[in-house]
């Protein structure tokens, strides 16, 4: 008889765990997220995802590199299919054949930061203070 209480009160605690996370608002779940670090050569862009490997970044064509690492706005990893149909703003990075490597899709107060390079250009004439995430223009 101890055991199926103890079962119950596990039950019990873990249906009042997911209550209360369900419950949470995503806003204040969000607050509590780790800031993310980028790469210094992470530009800005806005990407349409059609059938991979195929999207579209800011208006041009682009194609998903094999190893692609797609971050949603939780920090997780996805797959390019479950993108299908979708629009974001993102930062990203290029392999060397100059297909897409990383993404990552932004946040609301990842977005706000600005400036940020959308261009290689931009990058290398920028400074990038890495601790704040950060750029300046000189």
């Amino acid at each position: 008889m101890t055991r199926q209480h103890g079962a119950l009160f596990v039950n019990r605690r873990t249906a009042l765990s997911l209550a209360l996370w369900l419950g949470c608002p995503q806003s204040t779940w969000a607050q509590g997220q780790p800031t993310r670090q980028f790469p210094r050569n992470a530009l800005r862009g806005v990407i349409e995802f059609a059938e991979p490997p195929e999207v579209r970044l800011n208006g041009s064509p682009y194609r998903l590199s094999p190893g692609i690492r797609i971050r949603n706005t939780n920090n997780m990893v996805v797959l390019s299919g479950t993108m299908s149909g979708t629009k974001a703003s993102v930062h990203y990075t290029l392999d060397n054949s100059g297909q897409l490597k990383d993404i990552w899709v932004l946040r609301d107060e990842e977005l706000a930061k600005k400036p940020w390079p959308k261009t290689p250009q931009q990058a290398q004439e920028w400074e990038f203070d890495t601790g704040n995430q950060t750029w300046t223009r000189p």
